[in-house]
């Protein structure tokens, strides 16, 4: 599916086409219908990139305990702990 925003509403924004999408994934990662890895491929920027504009807009990660114990159980049958 595509969605096709019109100039008129970029242009009422006062945003950039790139800075119209970055606020519309941002909101979707904020709402947590998209992961964190979903939300950096849609804009095309690494994780970490992201993961720093998250931090100045005080926008936490969606990561929680069951998360960490998976990563541990992960990292455990990796060898690597």
């Amino acid at each position: 599916m595509s969605l096709v925003i019109s100039d008129e509403i970029i242009r009422a924004s006062g945003l950039s086409e790139p800075e119209f999408l970055l606020e519309i994934v941002l909101l979707l990662f904020k709402q947590k219908k998209i992961s964190l890895a979903k939300a950096s491929h849609l804009l095309g920027m690494p994780r970490i990139r992201f993961q720093h504009e998250l931090a100045s807009r005080q926008i936490p990660i969606h990561y929680d305990v069951e998360d960490f114990e998976t990563d541990l159980s992960n990292l455990r049958a990796a060898g690597r702990l």
